[in-house]
């Protein structure tokens, strides 16, 4: 089930998408490009992975995390980091590029919704918390993305810089770890890559974030992007899909 919000004639509508076109609560019909697109759910928390596809790492010449240095012992750990809510914006919204920036670029990823309240719950059993999942474009501005050690909140967190949607999808997604992600600018494909790439998969990254952490309801990770970024310009137009969650549009503008 593909669950979706919109305005339409006036009203906040809770609708479902099928067969191309909006159904509303009385289920009457509505034409996609003629409704106002809200984020299809309202997120609790938003924490993002770091370099979880190796090919992403290393295309832009970083260490994979988890991999420690050469005679260092411990555990690795996947590498954490929050995507600000202020971030956020629909399917359609229209993203504001910072005046002055160099290299700006988009990244599709599997977004997590949890269903329930999780707490130190292991990788076997934590699917089953799991709500549905959404398309997610974590926004970067390289250029301020100058020390790895910190979080990369001016990069990332910008207003606009989080599109989630258009749909939370429910019960059709069999296994998180085998769905290909696409991204495409002005139509032409620009990254590629399948969820079983992942480092950490979306159950190990449930159990690692829930020993220390409670997740709850419509809290949302975003569990990396595979190799292929590239510049992205005003004027551009984003698409990011992942097999079987629909498209997620949106237009580029620089801010005013």
């Amino acid at each position: 089930m593909k669950l979706c919000r919109f305005l339409a004639k006036g009203r906040l509508h809770h609708g479902v998408y099928r067969e191309g076109v909006l159904l509303d609560e009385a289920g009457e019909a509505h034409d996609p490009e003629g409704v106002t697109w809200l984020l299809p759910f309202t997120p609790g928390k938003v924490i993002g992975v770091a370099l979880n596809y190796a090919d992403h790492a290393e295309e832009l010449g970083l260490s994979r995390p988890g991999a420690l240095p050469e005679g260092q012992t411990g555990i690795a750990e996947p590498a954490l980091f929050w995507k600000p809510n202020n971030s956020l914006l629909p399917h359609k919204g229209v993203v504001r590029y910072p005046k002055g920036a160099e290299y700006m670029h988009y990244e599709v990823e599997l977004a997590v919704v949890v269903g329930r309240p999780m707490r130190r719950v292991k990788a076997k059993e934590a699917l089953d918390y799991v709500l549905g999942y959404t398309i997610a474009n974590d926004l970067v501005v390289r250029d301020y993305v100058s020390n790895t050690f910190r979080p990369p909140i001016r990069a990332k967190g910008r207003d606009t810089f989080g599109p989630l949607g258009p749909f939370l999808v429910v019960g059709e997604v069999e296994d998180p770890q085998n769905l290909t992600l696409r991204a495409y600018v002005n139509g032409e494909l620009r990254q590629e890559g399948h969820t079983s790439r992942m480092l950490y998969s979306v159950a190990e990254l449930l159990e690692y974030i829930s020993e220390f952490m409670t997740l709850e309801p419509y809290d949302v990770i975003l569990t990396g992007t595979p190799k292929g970024i590239s510049r992205v310009l005003p004027g551009d137009v984003m698409r990011l899909e992942i097999q079987g969650l629909g498209a997620l549009e949106n237009p580029i503008e620089e801010e005013a």
